[in-house]
């Protein structure tokens, strides 16, 4: 796309600016910015809606018992266990198998701690899964 072309609609960056990438009118490629464009922000919505909807499956599996909290956590983290296992320094066939609800409930302290610290929780908010559905726009 060429630095005329690099669309300037109102979107959800809320006055905000992004750079991106375009070509000038010699070739090079340059940095422009851009407060978005419509069709970004439907697809980013769609998204977003999918990992909403992604997130309250693993919730409601979670509190059926098919699920460990660890698991909707990290969801909630938008981590995959490679990301969780790298930052908590666990393994990540061990962080997979810590998603079975048996096995969680036998984790030491030291262990929880560690999914904690790379959770960015307590250990209280590590053990237990929000019993409502999480509101648009809030933060765990």
């Amino acid at each position: 796309m060429k630095v005329k072309e690099v669309p300037q609609d109102i979107t959800y960056y809320e006055g905000e600016k992004r750079a991106c990438y375009a070509l000038n009118d010699e070739g090079k490629y340059v940095v422009v910015t851009s407060t978005g464009w419509n069709d970004e922000a439907v697809v980013n919505s769609l998204a977003v809606e999918e990992l909403a909807a992604q997130l309250e499956e693993t919730r409601q599996a979670a509190l059926a018992g098919f699920k460990s909290p660890l698991c909707y956590h990290m969801e909630n983290r938008q981590m995959n266990p490679s990301i969780l296992g790298k930052t908590a320094g666990i393994a990540v066939f061990r962080v997979k198998r810590h998603f079975r609800p048996e096995i969680f409930a036998k984790l030491g302290d030291s262990v929880l701690a560690r999914y904690a610290q790379a959770l960015a929780l307590s250990l209280e908010e590590l053990k237990t899964v929000p019993k409502n559905t999480v509101e648009k726009g809030r933060k765990l």
